[in-house]
């Protein structure tokens, strides 16, 4: 077992100083639980705050594409002259163990909130390095909580592949704690997941893992949705975006392809729904190929391969099809995988309204991005490495998501959509219990590249 990493590791150049100073209690009047067909202008009048009111007190209400849906979570501040008294949150399927949150008999919501981190942090490999950049990235979110009134602990140990994790609960330090982001690898989920529940201590897992834990134990945040999930949540997305269009759907004749899963889901839905649908071939003759588009309805067009080469082949048939059929309208649907072909296809993207599902995105023209860049940077003396996933800025977005949460809610926190009021740069965040078990994110968007030459996200 490597030696263990506490807070400083790696980071004389990066001057974090752990603050003892106590958290500020959040003031707001109530948290509002939504209701089916209640509006923001509704909820503001009834209880007496105007509608600029009720958004500064929600600032996730200013988010492009931001919808109030129900049982969202939304803070009603007091109205204007009103005297402002605190009020805790309301019980909210508070987790397993709740009682030990208030750790040396004080509340979590008014104290310095204790972080663990059992990740794999060497140099040994690409896990250990991406997983450098995910800690650093906590790091840097703990910083910017700090600028906020909110005091953090971090402590970090090296959790390699091979570690007996069962060691590294045996330091005292790690029942300390109020968070634990970890572990990297499914074989030491068990363990760390009763010791979690055991102490009352949230989990966030953060990445791919395999195991039934988070169906038994509450205390668990999982942020990785697996295909299955995601096949499903795409395809529903999928039916309300295009409803009034013509699918269309295209064998590329890739026999490597894993996006059948997908399609097999999509056209299912479809035949549940009596939907109208095409299937044609990319090697289809043209005069085939054009009988299965629609030319009085939009056609969105959905591949079952994700790979370039057969994407390539895609728009050239698309593009031969609009020369000689004037008029026809064409969107279409990817995958993730798409976003690492931006500059090899960007205008085709473009031409064609291209839509990418995703669990992150992170704009290239956003200016919070590029500040994260160049604090990273600076901080580090080097660039974060160039995975389309900044792992630097997914650690961010996850540490500051988490304990801003800890320090609203205490016991009560639980990741639903609305509660936090953060706009992540990269990677969404808002969670759904699983039964009785534990909470799985449920956040996802589609990053649309617009004829018009923009892009936008529509996040759900």
């Amino acid at each position: 077992m490597k030696r263990i990493f506490r807070y400083f590791f790696l980071l004389t150049i990066f001057s974090f100083a752990v603050q003892t100073v106590c958290a500020q209690v959040q003031t707001y009047k109530k948290l509002h639980q939504v209701k089916r067909k209640e509006t923001v202008f509704g909820i503001a009048r009834e209880n007496g705050i105007t509608i600029e009111e009720l958004i500064k007190a929600n600032p996730e209400m200013n988010t492009p594409g931001y919808e109030l849906k129900k049982g969202d979570y939304i803070r009603i501040p007091f109205p204007s002259g009103e005297k402002q008294v605190v009020h805790a949150a309301p019980a909210v399927q508070p987790m397993r163990q709740a009682a030990q949150t208030q750790k040396d008999g004080t509340d979590l919501r008014q104290r310095t909130i204790r972080v663990g981190v059992m990740l794999p942090l060497h140099i040994d490999n690409g896990d250990g390095k991406r997983m450098l950049e995910y800690y650093r990235g906590v790091l840097m979110a703990c910083d910017s909580l700090r600028a906020n009134g909110i005091s953090t602990d971090v402590r970090a140990w090296n959790v390699a592949e091979d570690a007996d994790i069962n060691k590294v609960l045996k330091d005292p330090n790690a029942a300390r704690c109020d968070l634990i982001i970890g572990p990297l690898y499914s074989k030491q989920l068990k363990a760390l997941s009763d010791f979690a529940e055991t102490h009352g201590i949230r989990v966030l897992i953060p990445f791919s893992v395999n195991s039934q834990e988070i169906y038994n134990n509450a205390n668990l945040f999982q942020v990785f949705q697996n295909g299955y999930v995601l096949n499903h949540a795409y395809s529903y997305r999928f039916r309300q975006l295009f409803k009034d269009c013509h699918p269309v759907i295209i064998d590329c004749n890739d026999s490597t392809s894993t996006k059948g899963g997908f399609t097999t889901t999509l056209r299912r839905k479809f035949e549940q729904e009596s939907v109208s649908y095409s299937v044609t071939n990319l090697r289809a003759d043209e005069s085939v190929f054009k009988k299965s588009f629609s030319t009085t309805k939009r056609n969105v067009v959905v591949l079952n391969t994700s790979r370039s080469a057969e994407l390539n082949v895609a728009f050239a048939k698309l593009s031969g099809l609009q020369m000689t059929t004037p008029g026809i309208l064409i969107s279409m649907f990817g995958y993730p995988e798409w976003l690492m072909y931006t500059h090899s296809h960007l205008d085709n993207f473009y031409k064609f309204d291209v839509y990418i599902p995703s669990t992150y995105y992170m704009s290239p023209l956003s200016s919070r991005a590029e500040r994260f860049k160049q604090k990273y940077r600076w901080n580090f003396h080097q660039d974060m490495q160039s995975y389309h996933q900044r792992f630097a800025v997914t650690g961010f977005d996850h540490a500051y998501f988490m304990i801003k949460g800890l320090h609203m809610y205490g016991s009560h926190f639980t990741g639903a959509a609305g509660m936090v009021g953060y706009t992540p740069i990269q990677t969404p965040l808002h969670f759904e219990r699983l039964g009785n078990g534990g909470l799985q994110n449920r956040a996802l968007l589609f990053v649309h590249y617009t004829t018009d030459n923009k892009i936008e996200t529509l996040n759900f």
